[in-house]
């Protein structure tokens, strides 16, 4: 079995740890749909640093600029 670098399995759990965070968030707001202050939390985020979901489930500018803020795997 090849033995692979500890950069490897750090970056493996940093992006796991934003992958399983944004399912999270997904599966909250999809369960407690009417959470205000979740809403309004998702809600500025997105307005500042774009959006946390795909599928057009989030806020957009209609300006395409969601491809200018950060992607999960680029923070």
């Amino acid at each position: 079995m090849k033995k692979l670098s500890l950069e490897y399995y750090q970056d493996l759990e940093e992006i796991q740890a934003v992958d399983f965070a944004l399912v999270e968030l997904k599966l909250y707001l999809d369960t407690h749909p009417n959470d205000q202050q979740a809403m309004q939390l998702k809600r500025t985020f997105e307005t500042k640093y774009g959006p946390l979901q795909q599928y057009g489930n989030s806020y957009t500018d209609g300006k395409w600029s969601w491809g200018t803020s950060p992607w999960p795997w680029q923070i």
